[in-house]
């Protein structure tokens, strides 16, 4: 079910650095210390995506990773996009403790 714009602007207070864009999308750009390490991560969040059923919009710039939620099916944003971008950000921060920041 489609969020109000109010419960998406208090959802997105609640995930760090994820913007809101064209009122139905809201993007992250996660960077990273290499090429692998990203694709490690898209790996992950691929996996935690397809066991949602819910696909994100990724795009690999290198070592610079962006990632696109919305819903398709409720033409806008759901609790489920806001769910995933923070299981995203914690695969994010697992990836990051790893190599030593």
């Amino acid at each position: 079910m489609r969020l109000p714009e109010t419960e998406v602007q208090a959802l997105l207070a609640k995930v760090d650095g994820w913007k809101l864009t064209d009122e139905r999308w809201i993007v992250k750009k996660y960077r990273f210390q290499d090429y692998l390490q990203g694709i490690e991560f898209v790996r992950q969040i691929a996996l935690i995506s397809e066991n949602a059923n819910h696909h994100p919009f990724i795009s690999i710039d290198y070592k610079l990773i962006t990632v696109k939620l919305s819903s398709w099916r409720a033409k806008g944003l759901t609790k489920l996009d806001f769910d995933l971008a923070q299981q995203y950000d914690d695969v994010y921060k697992q990836i990051k403790q790893g190599d030593g920041e």
